[in-house]
């Protein structure tokens, strides 16, 4: 690679996107070239990293469309409003730059296949920032399923919980998160759990999801906390949430495999990705942070996963521990940023493409209809249109999530 750098423009200068710049800063791979925000203030927050850590600044507009046309720019962070990033990535593809797409859940089915077919028609890749398929255990899992150590695959467990009731309603006006809470009912934030699951079930590329069905508790949650936290004359506090404060989706798989997706963020509870794997051989449990190897662990005890690191831990993850971990989120926004960086760098497609991006998406519109029609299946579009049966186009490389290079 040498001293090539992916040039970069920011959309969207808020908390995530500030993040973001703080980890790329550190990143030689990338140089941020432009960056935008319809707030000037933010601009000036986003300034002051780059100050802090020695850097010219770069230039700065309000309007996203500038930042598009300039040919300075190869590929786009966005970082806006949920209801935003989809648009905003089919504009950065039609202007001829990769797509890095904050994560968050698609407003309807008809925007997702916009965004595939967009990508069909100019060949520009558009890649989901999940950084969850970056963590350390869930590339660890990828491998010991690779290397056949959990047999045939079954069933899996993932999604979404973090108590965020004081970010939700602590401060008003309402935010972008809140919003949604306010008026959806369905899995708001599915792709934490779901895509680094949907690359173990090799989703797209020999397997799909095929239908779903979701069911919501009721939504007491956010406002039990504004009775015992605001005055009685806060904005929201008889405000009907629509969102149900535990929203679980079953999702099968064209292969037999279930997959069970759990969005809690209204509740008192510790921080979870749910993440549960169960196969033939073994079984997974990243809340007991254990495995069980049929023949090897004892009879129904748990043994704690890094047991198995040496014989199993990713390359990828052992690399990046021996020069040093660092980036947001425990290192996996680092990664999964240097996978951005490294598609741009070699034109190459990116490891999380355009059908995984509307795929995961997905799922908070598909369970939307599922919960707003008494809890039925859903069926779930094919955005590849047939190409999951026999893809032959996996990605190469160090980031790749359908192979594991050493």
């Amino acid at each position: 690679m040498g001293n090539k750098a992916a040039k970069l423009g920011v959309i969207g200068l808020g908390p995530r996107g500030l993040g973001l710049i703080r980890t790329m800063v550190n990143i030689e791979e990338i140089k941020i070239t432009a960056i935008c925000d319809t707030y000037p203030e933010k601009i000036k927050n986003a300034f002051q990293i780059f100050d802090e850590a020695n850097l010219v600044r770069p230039d700065a507009c309000t309007d996203y469309s500038e930042i598009l046309a300039r040919g300075d720019v190869e590929g786009v962070i966005i970082a806006t409003h949920w209801i935003t990033h989809i648009p905003l990535s089919i504009a950065a593809m039609k202007a001829g730059k990769y797509a890095g797409v904050e994560v968050g859940g698609a407003a309807s089915i008809e925007e997702c296949w916009q965004l595939v077919k967009t990508y069909e028609e100019t060949g520009v890749p558009c890649m989901l920032l999940e950084n969850c398929c970056y963590g350390k255990y869930e590339l660890m899992v990828l491998n010991m399923i690779k290397k056949g150590v959990f047999g045939e695959v079954v069933h899996c467990e993932c999604g979404y919980g973090h108590d965020l009731r004081q970010h939700l309603v602590g401060q008003y006006p309402p935010n972008n998160r809140l919003y949604n809470n306010m008026h959806r009912n369905g899995d708001l934030y599915p792709t934490h759990g779901v895509g680094p699951i949907a690359k173990m079930l090799n989703i797209n590329r020999g397997n799909r999801f095929v239908s779903l069905t979701s069911m919501a508790s009721k939504a007491v949650g956010l406002r039990d906390w504004i009775k015992k936290n605001k005055e009685p004359d806060y904005e929201l506090a008889n405000y009907d949430f629509a969102a149900g404060d535990v929203v679980q989706t079953l999702i099968k798989c064209a292969h037999g495999e279930t997959v069970l997706v759990t969005h809690n963020v209204t509740l008192p509870r510790p921080y979870s990705r749910f993440n549960v794997v169960q196969g033939t051989n073994a079984i997974y449990s990243e809340e007991r942070k254990g495995i069980y190897i049929d023949g090897k662990s004892k009879e129904e005890i748990w043994e704690p996963i890094d047991n198995y690191w040496e014989e199993y831990g990713h390359p990828l993850w052992k690399k990046f521990e021996q020069e040093g971990v660092k980036g947001g989120h425990g290192g996996m926004d680092h990664l999964l940023l240097k996978a951005f960086a490294d598609s741009i760098i070699n034109k190459t497609q990116t490891p999380i493409d355009v059908y995984d991006t509307a795929t995961w998406m997905a799922i908070t519109a598909l369970s939307e209809e599922s919960v707003n029609t008494g809890s039925s299946p859903v069926a779930f579009p094919d955005f590849t249109n047939g190409k999951w049966i026999n893809r032959d186009d996996k990605i190469n490389g160090p980031y790749s999530l359908d192979e594991v290079k050493d």
